[in-house]
Protein backbone atom coordinates (compact mmCIF):
# COMPACT_ATOMS: atom_id res chain seq x y z
CA UNK A 1 0.00 0.00 0.00
CA UNK A 2 2.98 2.62 1.03
CA UNK A 3 4.73 1.73 -2.47
CA UNK A 4 1.73 2.30 -4.53
CA UNK A 5 1.03 5.37 -2.94
CA UNK A 6 4.48 6.64 -3.10
CA UNK A 7 4.04 6.32 -6.99
CA UNK A 8 0.76 8.08 -7.55
CA UNK A 9 2.55 10.77 -5.52
CA UNK A 10 5.71 10.29 -7.91
CA UNK A 11 4.24 10.09 -11.34
CA UNK A 12 0.71 12.68 -10.24
CA UNK A 13 1.97 14.99 -12.45
CA UNK A 14 4.30 13.29 -15.46
CA UNK A 15 2.31 10.15 -15.70
CA UNK A 16 -2.23 11.19 -14.94
CA UNK A 17 -2.52 7.65 -16.97
CA UNK A 18 -0.24 5.56 -14.90
CA UNK A 19 -1.68 6.75 -11.74
CA UNK A 20 -4.89 5.77 -13.30
CA UNK A 21 -3.58 2.21 -13.58
CA UNK A 22 -2.40 2.20 -10.54
CA UNK A 23 -5.64 2.80 -8.74
CA UNK A 24 -6.91 0.49 -11.29
CA UNK A 25 -5.02 -2.15 -9.57
CA UNK A 26 -5.31 -1.34 -6.12
CA UNK A 27 -9.10 -0.14 -5.96
CA UNK A 28 -10.96 -1.70 -8.95
CA UNK A 29 -12.10 -0.66 -12.59
CA UNK A 30 -14.55 2.38 -11.93
CA UNK A 31 -11.78 4.96 -10.46
CA UNK A 32 -9.98 4.02 -14.28
CA UNK A 33 -13.48 4.31 -16.19
CA UNK A 34 -14.25 7.59 -14.45
CA UNK A 35 -10.66 8.83 -15.46
CA UNK A 36 -11.10 7.78 -19.33
CA UNK A 37 -14.46 9.23 -19.56
CA UNK A 38 -12.97 12.81 -18.45
CA UNK A 39 -10.35 11.59 -20.96
CA UNK A 40 -12.84 11.62 -23.75
CA UNK A 41 -14.19 15.13 -23.60
CA UNK A 42 -10.35 16.30 -25.01
CA UNK A 43 -10.40 17.81 -28.45
CA UNK A 44 -9.96 15.35 -30.88
CA UNK A 45 -6.01 17.22 -31.87
CA UNK A 46 -5.04 17.20 -28.87
CA UNK A 47 -5.43 13.26 -28.21
CA UNK A 48 -4.52 12.16 -30.76
CA UNK A 49 -0.86 14.50 -30.20
CA UNK A 50 -0.75 12.77 -26.56
CA UNK A 51 -1.95 9.04 -28.36
CA UNK A 52 1.10 7.60 -28.96
CA UNK A 53 3.10 9.38 -25.47
CA UNK A 54 0.07 7.35 -23.32
CA UNK A 55 0.41 3.81 -24.98
CA UNK A 56 4.21 4.21 -24.17
CA UNK A 57 3.47 5.27 -20.54
CA UNK A 58 0.96 2.61 -20.15
CA UNK A 59 3.07 -0.05 -20.87
CA UNK A 60 5.95 1.40 -18.37
CA UNK A 61 2.81 1.45 -16.00
CA UNK A 62 2.11 -2.22 -16.20
CA UNK A 63 5.73 -2.94 -15.94
CA UNK A 64 5.81 -0.50 -12.76
CA UNK A 65 2.87 -2.06 -11.63
CA UNK A 66 4.41 -5.58 -12.08
CA UNK A 67 7.27 -4.43 -10.27
CA UNK A 68 5.49 -3.25 -7.26
CA UNK A 69 3.30 -6.54 -7.37
CA UNK A 70 6.22 -9.10 -7.82
CA UNK A 71 8.12 -6.85 -4.47
CA UNK A 72 4.64 -7.77 -2.41
CA UNK A 73 4.83 -11.13 -3.10
CA UNK A 74 8.34 -11.73 -2.41
CA UNK A 75 8.28 -9.73 1.13
CA UNK A 76 5.02 -11.78 2.09
CA UNK A 77 7.17 -15.03 1.88
CA UNK A 78 10.06 -13.95 3.21
CA UNK A 79 8.71 -13.78 6.80
CA UNK A 80 8.58 -16.82 8.96
CA UNK A 81 6.21 -19.52 9.19
CA UNK A 82 3.16 -18.93 11.81
CA UNK A 83 2.71 -21.36 14.80
CA UNK A 84 -1.02 -22.91 14.41
CA UNK A 85 -3.12 -20.91 16.81
CA UNK A 86 -5.46 -23.46 18.90
CA UNK A 87 -8.54 -24.20 17.70
CA UNK A 88 -11.34 -25.64 19.27
CA UNK A 89 -14.04 -28.43 17.15
CA UNK A 90 -16.62 -31.14 18.08
CA UNK A 91 -16.01 -34.52 17.00
CA UNK A 92 -19.53 -36.66 17.11
CA UNK A 93 -19.67 -39.07 20.27
CA UNK A 94 -16.36 -37.66 21.64
CA UNK A 95 -17.26 -33.94 22.23
CA UNK A 96 -14.78 -31.39 22.14
CA UNK A 97 -11.18 -31.78 20.78
CA UNK A 98 -8.32 -29.43 20.76
CA UNK A 99 -5.78 -29.00 17.23
CA UNK A 100 -2.85 -29.25 20.42
CA UNK A 101 -4.11 -32.87 21.23
CA UNK A 102 -3.02 -33.69 17.56
CA UNK A 103 0.78 -32.51 18.37
CA UNK A 104 3.46 -34.57 17.35
CA UNK A 105 1.94 -35.36 14.38
CA UNK A 106 1.64 -34.26 10.77
CA UNK A 107 -1.50 -32.79 10.50
CA UNK A 108 -3.79 -32.13 7.49
CA UNK A 109 -6.57 -30.10 8.15
CA UNK A 110 -9.39 -29.08 5.72
CA UNK A 111 -12.34 -26.63 6.43
CA UNK A 112 -15.52 -28.16 4.43
CA UNK A 113 -18.81 -27.94 3.45
CA UNK A 114 -20.64 -31.15 4.27
CA UNK A 115 -22.57 -30.30 0.63
CA UNK A 116 -19.68 -29.85 -1.29
CA UNK A 117 -19.19 -32.04 -4.29
CA UNK A 118 -15.45 -30.77 -4.15
CA UNK A 119 -14.82 -31.69 -0.29
CA UNK A 120 -16.56 -34.87 -0.70
CA UNK A 121 -14.27 -35.85 -3.30
CA UNK A 122 -11.05 -34.27 -1.46
CA UNK A 123 -12.39 -36.25 2.19
CA UNK A 124 -11.50 -39.72 -0.01
CA UNK A 125 -8.32 -38.72 -1.49
CA UNK A 126 -7.06 -38.06 2.32
CA UNK A 127 -8.31 -41.18 3.49
CA UNK A 128 -6.36 -42.79 1.12
CA UNK A 129 -3.27 -41.27 2.55
CA UNK A 130 -4.52 -41.63 5.94
CA UNK A 131 -4.79 -45.32 5.11
CA UNK A 132 -0.95 -45.03 3.36
CA UNK A 133 1.32 -42.52 5.88
CA UNK A 134 -0.92 -42.82 9.18
CA UNK A 135 1.17 -44.81 10.85
CA UNK A 136 4.18 -42.56 10.39
CA UNK A 137 2.24 -40.09 12.03
CA UNK A 138 -0.05 -38.42 9.41
CA UNK A 139 -3.26 -37.37 10.54
CA UNK A 140 -6.27 -36.37 8.61
CA UNK A 141 -8.65 -33.77 9.83
CA UNK A 142 -11.86 -32.59 8.30
CA UNK A 143 -13.84 -29.84 10.23
CA UNK A 144 -17.21 -29.04 8.67
CA UNK A 145 -18.29 -24.99 8.77
CA UNK A 146 -21.86 -25.48 7.73
CA UNK A 147 -22.76 -27.89 10.60
CA UNK A 148 -23.80 -25.33 13.26
CA UNK A 149 -25.91 -23.47 10.44
CA UNK A 150 -29.25 -24.44 11.36
CA UNK A 151 -31.43 -24.20 14.36
CA UNK A 152 -30.59 -27.79 15.82
CA UNK A 153 -27.30 -27.10 18.10
CA UNK A 154 -24.90 -29.44 18.24
CA UNK A 155 -27.68 -32.42 18.33
CA UNK A 156 -28.16 -31.71 14.49
CA UNK A 157 -24.62 -30.90 13.79
CA UNK A 158 -23.20 -34.40 15.01
CA UNK A 159 -26.38 -35.82 12.74
CA UNK A 160 -25.07 -34.08 9.77
CA UNK A 161 -21.40 -34.77 10.50
CA UNK A 162 -22.08 -38.60 10.89
CA UNK A 163 -23.92 -39.28 7.69
CA UNK A 164 -21.19 -37.08 5.75
CA UNK A 165 -18.48 -39.57 7.61
CA UNK A 166 -20.89 -42.58 6.57
CA UNK A 167 -21.82 -41.77 3.00
CA UNK A 168 -18.17 -41.04 1.72
CA UNK A 169 -16.83 -43.89 4.00
CA UNK A 170 -14.54 -41.21 5.74
CA UNK A 171 -11.45 -43.05 7.61
CA UNK A 172 -10.21 -40.49 9.88
CA UNK A 173 -12.47 -37.81 12.41
CA UNK A 174 -14.61 -35.73 10.80
CA UNK A 175 -16.11 -32.98 13.30
CA UNK A 176 -17.57 -29.10 13.00
CA UNK A 177 -17.00 -25.72 14.24
CA UNK A 178 -18.46 -22.05 13.80
CA UNK A 179 -17.48 -20.57 10.58
CA UNK A 180 -16.02 -17.22 12.38
CA UNK A 181 -13.31 -20.09 14.23
CA UNK A 182 -12.22 -20.96 10.91
CA UNK A 183 -11.70 -17.29 9.88
CA UNK A 184 -9.78 -16.30 12.06
CA UNK A 185 -7.85 -19.51 12.09
CA UNK A 186 -7.00 -19.01 8.45
CA UNK A 187 -6.50 -15.12 9.19
CA UNK A 188 -9.05 -14.65 6.10
CA UNK A 189 -11.29 -11.62 6.12
CA UNK A 190 -15.01 -11.36 5.16
CA UNK A 191 -13.67 -9.76 2.59
CA UNK A 192 -12.17 -12.55 1.16
CA UNK A 193 -14.02 -14.57 -1.55
CA UNK A 194 -13.30 -17.65 0.10
CA UNK A 195 -13.41 -21.33 -1.54
CA UNK A 196 -13.66 -24.87 0.11
CA UNK A 197 -12.41 -26.92 0.78
CA UNK A 198 -9.64 -24.96 2.47
CA UNK A 199 -6.30 -26.93 3.07
CA UNK A 200 -3.52 -26.74 5.91
CA UNK A 201 -0.60 -28.90 6.45
CA UNK A 202 1.12 -28.56 9.97
CA UNK A 203 3.80 -30.37 10.67
CA UNK A 204 4.69 -32.37 14.31
CA UNK A 205 5.56 -29.10 16.04
CA UNK A 206 2.73 -27.23 15.39
CA UNK A 207 3.79 -24.69 12.39
CA UNK A 208 2.20 -24.34 9.60
CA UNK A 209 3.91 -25.13 6.28
CA UNK A 210 1.37 -25.08 3.67
CA UNK A 211 -2.06 -23.50 3.57
CA UNK A 212 -4.36 -22.67 0.12
CA UNK A 213 -5.49 -19.30 -0.45
CA UNK A 214 -9.36 -18.16 0.37
CA UNK A 215 -9.83 -17.77 -3.80
CA UNK A 216 -9.61 -20.22 -6.74
CA UNK A 217 -6.84 -19.89 -9.08
CA UNK A 218 -3.71 -21.74 -9.96
CA UNK A 219 -2.19 -21.42 -6.84
CA UNK A 220 -4.99 -23.14 -4.96
CA UNK A 221 -5.34 -25.94 -7.85
CA UNK A 222 -1.16 -26.19 -7.55
CA UNK A 223 -2.06 -27.63 -3.56
CA UNK A 224 -4.88 -29.53 -3.79
CA UNK A 225 -3.44 -31.15 -6.36
CA UNK A 226 -2.93 -34.98 -5.25
CA UNK A 227 1.00 -35.27 -6.25
CA UNK A 228 1.64 -32.26 -4.73
CA UNK A 229 -0.34 -32.83 -1.81
CA UNK A 230 1.17 -36.59 -1.53
CA UNK A 231 4.78 -34.78 -1.70
CA UNK A 232 3.97 -32.10 0.84
CA UNK A 233 3.08 -34.90 3.61
CA UNK A 234 6.22 -36.65 2.97
CA UNK A 235 8.09 -33.77 3.16
CA UNK A 236 6.79 -33.12 6.70
CA UNK A 237 6.84 -36.78 7.63
CA UNK A 238 11.01 -36.65 6.55
CA UNK A 239 11.30 -33.76 9.29
CA UNK A 240 10.45 -35.57 11.76
CA UNK A 241 9.82 -33.10 14.92
CA UNK A 242 13.14 -30.96 13.72
CA UNK A 243 11.33 -28.27 12.80
CA UNK A 244 13.18 -25.31 13.51
CA UNK A 245 12.02 -21.91 15.60
CA UNK A 246 11.69 -20.09 12.42
CA UNK A 247 11.32 -21.83 9.65
CA UNK A 248 10.97 -20.14 6.25
CA UNK A 249 7.16 -20.66 4.66
CA UNK A 250 6.81 -22.43 1.72
CA UNK A 251 3.59 -20.58 0.26
CA UNK A 252 1.99 -17.66 0.84
CA UNK A 253 -0.88 -17.83 3.39
CA UNK A 254 -2.78 -15.54 1.71
CA UNK A 255 -16.52 -15.14 3.82
CA UNK A 256 -18.09 -16.16 1.29
CA UNK A 257 -18.30 -17.97 -2.58
CA UNK A 258 -18.04 -21.57 -1.54
CA UNK A 259 -16.33 -23.63 -4.72
CA UNK A 260 -19.15 -26.53 -5.19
Amino acid sequence: MVGLLSLKLLMRDQFPDLVCQVVQHEKGAFHCVKYWIELSIVPLEIRRQRSKLIVVKSVFGFLIIGAVSTVSLMAGQAGVLRKAPELAFNIPGQGEKLLSQFRGKVVALEFILTTCAHCQAASKVMTKFQEEFGKRGFQALDLAINALDGQGGNTEADELVSAFSKNFRVGFPVGYLPRAQMMNFTGFSMADRMVVPQLVLIDRKGFIHYQTPAGSGPEWDKQMNDSALREHIEELLALGGATTAAPKPKSKMVASAAKK
